[in-house]
C-alpha cells in the first residue's frame, strides 16, 4: 500500500467510554465544583459574620466553621446566624408621646395627675433617665403589684380578668397548646368575643408550631382576631428561624396587665410528670404602667398584621390610652420590652445595670444560665465589692447546651464568691431579679444570649419595698429548695464531660 492509500484509510476511533465511568468523571466534577462553591460561599458569608455577628466570641465560631465545614455552616448562617431584625418598627422609636394625638393626650394625663418619676437626687435621676432612653417609655408612680407564684394562681388571675373584661382583651403568648389549659383559654375568649368584646392574639408560630388549624379555625370563626407573629415574612426574610417572639402579656380593658414567665400549656400547672412541680412567677400589674404594656404589643401586632389596633385617636376600635392611678399602691414600674429590633443591646444593658448599681444583693433567677463574658464579669465585680450574688439555676433543664454550659462557669463563679443553686423539685422557669430591698424585675428575659440578643421579651421592674419583700420570701423558699453548686462538679469530672462543657460554652454565642 502506498502513501496515498494509507492516507485515504479512515483513522480508528477509540472505543466509546463506558456509560459508568463516564458517570463517575461527571460525579468528581460535581463535587469538585460544589467543594469550591461552598468555600466560596464559606468565606464570603464569613466576612458577612465578622461584619454583623454582635459578639466576637460568635464572630469567631461562624469565621472558624464557615471556612472549614462550609457545606453545614453555610445554610446553619442564614437560618441562625443573622441577629440584625430589618423591618419592624417601633413606635417608641417615633416619641409616640409627642407625635400623635393619643400620645400627647396620654403625656398630659400622666403629668397633670403627677404620675411621673421625679427623682429628688442627682443619682436618682441620673437612675432613671438610664432606664427611660434604654425602655423609651417612662417611669411611673401610682402602680399595683400583685405577685402570681405557680401556674395555679396566674390562671385563676388571668382567666378573672379576662372575665371581667368589657372593652377588649389583648393576648400574646410564645407558646399556645391545643390542650386542657389551651381549650380553657380559647373558650374563655370565645365567650368574652360573644358578648361583644373585642379580641386580639398573637402567638410565635415556632414556639406555638404543635397548634392545630381547628384550634385557630375556632376562635376565627367567633371573630377574634388572632395572628403569628411570623418572623419570616417580608422580602428577604425566609430564612430567618432563629428570632422569637417569647413575650408573654395579656391586657384587659387597658386596665390590668399579666407579664411573666408562664405559657399556655397543661405543663404550667404542674400537669407534665417529667416536669412536675413546676416552678414559675408571673406579676399583675395595675394603674399607668399598664398603657405601656399596651406600646408592646402594638409594635408587635404592627409587625404580624401591618396595623396597630387603635393607636390613633378617632379609630372605630380604639383602645383605653388614659391612664389612671391604681386603687392601691405606690409602686414605681417600668415596662421594658426588649428585642432584636432594638438599636441598642436592651436587655443587655439592662441586666448591667442592675447589676453593677446593687449595693447589698442581687439574687437572680433564671432556667437558661449561659451569660457572656461581660455579664460574667459584673457579677464576679458585685461579689468582690460585697454584693449578696446568688444565681438559681434547675437541677434539671430541657436544653443540652444549656445544661452543660451551666458547669463551666461554676469554677470562676466559686473564685469570685457568686453562688450558684440548683432547684431540687420540678423544673424552674421563671425569670425574676431581686436587687437589694426595694427593686425587683418580673419578666420573660432568661440569662442567656437568646434573650439578650434574638428574642423579644419584656420585663416589668418594679420598685416598691413591699413587693420586694414578697419576692423575698418567695425567692428565700427556693433556695430552701435548692443546694448549692460547687466549683468541683466540673473539675473533678471526667474529661469527656469537661469537653462536653467546654464545647457547649463554645457553642454558647451561636445557639
Amino acid at each position: 500500500m502506498n502513501s496515498q492509500e494509507k492516507a485515504d484509510v479512515p483513522a480508528e476511533r477509540p472505543p466509546d467510554e463506558p456509560p459508568r465511568s463516564r458517570f463517575k468523571r461527571h460525579r468528581k466534577k460535581l463535587i469538585s465544583a460544589f467543594v469550591i462553591v461552598m468555600h466560596c460561599l464559606g468565606f464570603l458569608t464569613s466576612i458577612r459574620a465578622i461584619m454583623e455577628t454582635r459578639t466576637s466570641q460568635g464572630a469567631v465560631a461562624w469565621v472558624i466553621s464557615l471556612n472549614t465545614i462550609p457545606y453545614v455552616a453555610v445554610p446553619a448562617y442564614w437560618v441562625f446566624g443573622q441577629t440584625k431584625f430589618s423591618g419592624y418598627e417601633v413606635l417608641r422609636r417615633k416619641n409616640i408621646l409627642a407625635n400623635s394625638d393619643t400620645g400627647r393626650a396620654t403625656a398630659r394625663v400622666l403629668e397633670e395627675e403627677g404620675m411621673l418619676v421625679e427623682p429628688e437626687t442627682d443619682h436618682g435621676r441620673r437612675q432613671a433617665r438610664l432606664l427611660e432612653s434604654l425602655a423609651k417609655l417612662p417611669i411611673t408612680r401610682f402602680n399595683e403589684a400583685e405577685l402570681l407564684i405557680d401556674g395555679e394562681a396566674t390562671f385563676d388571675a388571668i382567666f378573672e380578668g379576662i372575665a371581667s373584661a368589657e372593652d377588649y382583651i389583648l393576648v400574646q403568648f410564645y407558646i399556645v397548646r391545643d390542650d386542657g389549659l389551651g381549650r380553657k383559654l380559647k373558650q374563655s375568649l370565645i365567650d368574652k368575643a360573644r358578648q361583644g368584646v373585642r379580641v386580639y392574639m398573637l402567638y410565635d408560630e415556632l414556639g406555638s408550631s404543635s397548634l392545630p388549624d381547628a384550634y385557630l379555625e375556632d376562635l376565627r370563626r367567633e371573630k377574634v382576631l388572632i395572628y403569628p407573629f411570623n418572623t419570616t415574612q417580608g422580602k428577604g426574610n425566609r430564612f430567618r428561624l432563629n428570632f422569637r417572639n417569647h413575650r408573654k402579656i395579656v391586657v384587659v380593658d387597658g386596665r390590668v396587665a399579666y407579664v411573666g414567665g408562664h405559657n399556655v400549656g397543661d405543663e404550667y400547672l404542674g400537669k407534665d410528670p417529667a416536669l412536675s412541680p413546676w416552678r414559675d412567677t408571673h406579676v399583675a400589674v395595675r394603674g399607668p404602667v399598664v398603657q405601656f404594656v399596651q406600646v408592646s404589643f402594638c409594635e408587635d401586632w404592627l409587625w404580624a398584621v401591618g396595623s396597630t389596633p387603635g393607636w390613633r385617636a378617632g379609630e372605630s376600635h380604639e383602645l383605653n390610652w388614659r391612664p389612671e392611678k391604681a386603687p392601691q399602691g405606690d409602686v414605681l414600674a417600668l415596662c421594658l420590652p426588649t428585642g432584636p429590633a432594638d438599636e441598642l443591646e436592651t436587655c443587655t444593658l439592662f441586666f448591667l445595670d442592675a447589676i453593677n448599681v446593687a449595693k447589698e444583693r442581687i439574687w437572680i433567677v433564671s432556667p437558661y444560665f449561659v451569660p457572656d463574658e461581660q455579664l460574667m464579669s459584673a457579677l464576679q465585680l458585685a461579689a468582690l465589692r460585697g454584693v449578696d450574688v446568688r444565681v438559681l439555676i434547675p437541677e434539671r433543664s430541657d436544653n443540652c447546651l444549656v445544661y452543660f454550659s451551666a458547669f463551666s462557669y461554676l469554677e470562676e463563679a466559686e473564685k469570685s464568691g457568686v453562688k450558684i443553686y440548683k432547684h431540687q423539685p420540678g423544673f424552674l422557669h421563671q425569670k425574676v431579679m431581686l436587687i437589694d430591698d426595694e427593686s425587683a424585675a418580673i419578666g420573660t428575659a432568661n440569662f442567656d444570649n437568646r434573650s439578650m440578643r434574638l428574642n423579644f421579651e419584656v420585663t416589668m421592674l418594679l420598685v416598691d419595698r413591699d413587693f420586694a419583700r414578697q419576692v423575698e420570701a418567695m425567692l428565700e423558699e427556693d433556695f430552701s429548695n435548692s443546694l448549692a453548686a460547687s466549683a468541683a462538679e466540673y473539675t473533678e469530672a471526667s474529661l469527656p464531660f469537661r469537653l462536653a462543657v467546654r464545647v457547649a460554652r463554645l457553642l454558647a454565642p451561636v445557639q
